[in-house]
This record gives C-alpha cells, structure tokens and sequence, in this order.
C-alpha cells in the first residue's frame, strides 16, 4: 500500500548519506572560506552590503565576516554560531573554532566512508576532547602573584591576539593601550567602562588612552567651558517646547494676540521646568534630546553648562562612569541621584572640540582615542582593539596562559596520539582523525605565511617528542622557534573554548540523518 506523502508538496527532505553530505559541504565552505585569515599571515576580506550607500567593511575577523553571510545550509549556521558564541565569551579564537570543526568534520566525512557508525566516531572525539584538554591543563602557567610576570603574560599575549589584526605594525604600542585599560577594571569584565571614540586623521600610532570620560558634543555659545568640582544631571527629557509646533498641531483663535497668549503660556511652562532642574544644585546639565534657545538661555544665564543630543551609548556610559542615573522627571530633587567629577573641559583632538570629564567616581573608567587614515582603518582597529580587550579582561579572570603559535594543537596533538595507541576497537580511528584535525590549524598558519607546512609540521611533531619543548612555528622567519623567546603568548580560556565549542559543534552536525525543509508560506492572493 502507498503511503502518501505527510509534508507539504513544497517541503523537501534529505535523508541517510544525502543529509549528511549536505550537512559536510555547507561545513567546508564555511571553513575554506574562513581559513585564509588564520594567523600572523592572514588575509582581509572586503564585504560589500546591497542596502542603501553600499556599506564597505574590510576585516579579516571571523566572526564579522560570518555574521554577515546570509546562509541557508544549516550545518553552515551551526559553524557561524559558534563562532559568535566564542566572540561573546572570550573575543578571540572566532576564526580558529570554525576551521577547528570543519577539520573534524573534513576528517570524519573520511570515516564514514569506511562505514564507521557516527557514534562511534562522536564517542572517540569525545575521549579525545578530554584528553587534548588535559593535556593542556598540565602547560598551563599562572603568574598571577607575580605582578611583573603576570603583567608581562598579558602584554606578550596582547600582542600575540593583534598580531593576526590590522594593528600587527603597532601591535607594541596598542598591546600598552590595551593592558593599562584592562588593569584599570580591576578584575572585572565588564567593559562598559572602556570607551573607544574613532576620530579620522593622524595615524594609527596617535591613538591614546585618557583617564576618565570623554563626550563626543561641542559646549554651546556662552556657557562656562571649564567647570572644576561638577555635579551632573543627566536626563532624557523634552526640551524643545518653548516653541508652538506648527506642523501637527492645530490652534484656531480670533487673532493674533491669542496666539502671543500660548506662546508666553509656553515659555512660562518651559521656564517652570528649567527652574526645576536647576534647583537640583547642580553646575552641568546633560539631556539625550535637542535644547532650544530658550532653555539654553536660562542655562547660560545661570552658568550651567548644557549638553543636548548626547547619544544613548554616550549617557548611559556617562550615567554609569560619574555614578549618577538617567532623569525624566525633576519633581522631587532628593530621589534624583547626580553624577559628580573632578573637572570638565573642552578639548581638541585633530580638528574637533570634545568635553573631558576627569576625575570621575567609577575610578576605572577611561577612554582610548583611535586616530586612523580613514573610517574603515578605523573601524577594523576598533574591533582589533576590542578583541585584545575583551581576551585580557578574561585573562585577569583566568591568569592561566599557554605558548601560541600552534605549541597548543602540537601538545594536544603528542598527548592524543598516546591516547590512539591505547585504545582499542573502531575508535581509536576516531581519536587519530581528532589528531590530524588538531594539526590543521598550525598547518593553515604556516600555509597563510606561504611557507611549506608539510615540512613544518613534521619537524615540529619531532621536536614535542622530546621531554620538554617549547617549539611553535615562526611565521616572521619561516622555520620552528622557541615561542617563550620570541614571547609569543595565548590565554588558556581561548584555547579551551576553542577546543570545547569546536568538538560540540562537529559532534551536532554528525549526528545528522535528515534535513527537512518545510515549505514556503504561500501569499494570498488579495484580489
């Protein structure tokens, strides 16, 4: 008897091998594409937006390029999510995890080929997992009650992460930038506090961190421009109704008088509402919203200064650095809780007036000034910057560090290769996959670098059989090197999260037998 069909007649379904095919070929892409920007050596990508003005971004960080590939294959949207994940978490390692996975599965698409069950390859990687991070458990160093070591690590593993960046020139000076900024958290991870302003001009090596809180506004005509000991209220609240508005109201009156009348009615309600905030005691007065004339006279008159149109990020970060909050309402002055700094003063970076707050409660807070030739420099130096940032911040957490340079995956690799050697039965197949896969990312950086991997790669395996090695590979002058002379650093975290998000994630996509697509929905006709 013929069963009929239960999906849909638009609805598709890929069954056994098919699925699992579909499932590898989507994963490969991703990770060939990806590949290329591993490593001291990789290259940038240009992705060009369809929408309106043709938005341009040159990047070469993995989870920017695949957030913004618009993908159906589904084991593809599994790699890019990973790799999104690893950006949230730890901020490095985006590229790494993709081309991770897409080795495990490049390696296990050869075992099924063997007719070797995906359980029992997933059952191997699994014991290889546990071993490789074992393995690294017992490398790791922590200086952390060291604070000279410790803050050695983190400047060698600041500048290990921007190697791989536009900022590699530099990397010395932005590694110092990063450091001090993260030290300045104490400990925590919240980088909130950490304000990076893009201004175009000068060149990179111009960047600069400043204490304290910069506002990317002018201070208006006739208000004070420097102000020592301020109290600061910062508010979200209409101030542009001094003014009838013509469009969208509707007023109809008997002369011209009357209308005088509402506008003076107005002004008074306008200055009733100035008065108010004026009597919370304070000396600058900050607002997410326009200021007109009117209110910005009273203002000056007073010698308060006035901010208006300050963006959202801007007050918030502003609110959060001078301890105080966000107002809308200024009935009651006592439930209102100001900011305070030391000093407020304009400033001049390259051809624009900012406003500097020094001194202010949240000690830790600062900002780091970015000066590029062009707004896509800049861009791509902001997203180096905040990888560095947000590696450290957790390397503070975490103060466990490895070599880099592929030292990792090598002593992954030595460990795991032990491993095949005492397990019996179709796994240890398994487990020997999971150490050529591990062998793909330092192969790729030596391959970016154009040098002969091959060759690379079996003289590093050689010199980790030794009891003791620090071997990795040395892109800059293409042989094995000593990566604790040459000062090359990763955090533990990374690593770890790499290793874990990369096995997960190859291990769901194995477990696929059938892709069902389920059928578009239909648009009425509306005739």
């Amino acid at each position: 008897m013929a069963v009929d069909r239960i999906l849909k007649d638009d609805a598709s379904e890929e069954k056994g091998e098919r699925a699992r095919m579909s499932s590898f070929v989507g994963a490969l892409a991703i990770c060939d594409l990806i590949k290329t920007t591993l490593g001291p050596k990789g290259m940038d990508k240009i992705l060009q937006s369809t929408g309106r003005g043709r938005k341009v971004t040159v990047t070469n960080d993995g989870a920017t390029i695949l957030k913004s590939l618009h993908i159906d294959n589904a084991a593809a949207k599994v790699l890019i999510d990973i790799s999104k994940a690893q950006d949230d978490e730890v901020g490095d390692g985006t590229t790494s995890v993709v081309v991770l996975a897409g080795e495990l599965l490049r390696e296990a698409e050869k075992l099924l080929a063997m007719k070797i069950h995906p359980m029992t390859i997933i059952a191997g990687y699994r014991m290889a997992a546990e071993c490789a991070l074992n393995a690294l458990l017992k490398k790791a160093v922590d200086n952390k009650q060291d604070a000279e070591k410790f803050r050695s690590d983190l400047m060698k593993i600041a500048m290990t992460t921007l190697s791989s960046k536009i900022l590699s020139q530099d990397k010395g000076h932005f590694a110092k930038l990063a450091v001090d900024a993260v030290m300045r958290l104490k400990g925590s991870t919240n980088l909130e506090s950490i304000q990076i302003i893009k201004k175009p001009g000068g060149s990179l090596t111009d960047s600069f961190l400043d204490e304290g809180f910069i506002l990317d506004k002018k201070i208006g005509i006739g208000q004070p421009k420097r102000i020592e000991n301020a109290k600061i209220l910062v508010a979200n609240t209409a101030m542009d109704t001094d003014k009838v508005k013509i469009y969208g109201a509707r007023v109809r009156v008997d002369s011209m008088a009357k209308v005088a009348e509402i506008e003076a009615a107005e002004k008074d309600k306008m200055r009733e509402k100035v008065n108010k905030i004026i009597g919370h005691g304070i000396n600058c007065f900050i607002n997410r919203q326009l200021i007109y004339n009117f209110p910005e006279e009273l203002f000056a008159d007073a010698g308060i200064l006035a901010i208006e149109h300050a963006d959202f990020d801007g007050i918030e970060r502003l609110a959060l650095v001078t301890g105080g909050e966000i107002a809308s309402t200024f009935d009651n002055p006592e439930s209102v809780k100001l900011g305070h700094c030391k000093l407020i003063e304009e400033i001049m970076i390259g051809e624009d007036k900012l406003i500097h707050f020094s001194g202010v409660e949240m000690g830790q807070a600062c900002t780091i000034i970015l000066r590029g030739a062009s707004e896509h420099v800049l861009d791509e130096a902001e997203r180096s910057l905040h990888d560095a940032l947000c590696v450290l911040s957790q390397t503070v957490n975490d103060s466990r560090v490895l070599y880099g340079g592929g030292w990792p995956e090598m002593v992954m690799t030595r460990e795991v290769d032990e491993l095949v050697r005492k397990t019996p039965g179709k796994k240890s197949h398994a487990i020997e996959a999971f150490s050529r896969a591990l062998q793909a990312i330092p192969t790729t950086i030596a391959d970016n670098a154009g040098l002969d991997s091959a060759e690379l790669i079996s003289k590093l395996r050689a010199e980790h059989h030794k009891e003791v090695s620090n071997a990795g590979i040395d892109v800059l002058t293409g042989t094995v090197g000593d990566m604790a002379e040459l000062g090359i650093s990763e955090s533990f975290k990374v690593k770890q999260a790499v290793l874990l998000s990369a096995t997960e994630a190859a291990e769901m996509i194995l477990r696929v037998d059938e892709i069902i697509t389920c059928a578009p929905r239909k648009r009425e006709d509306r005739m």
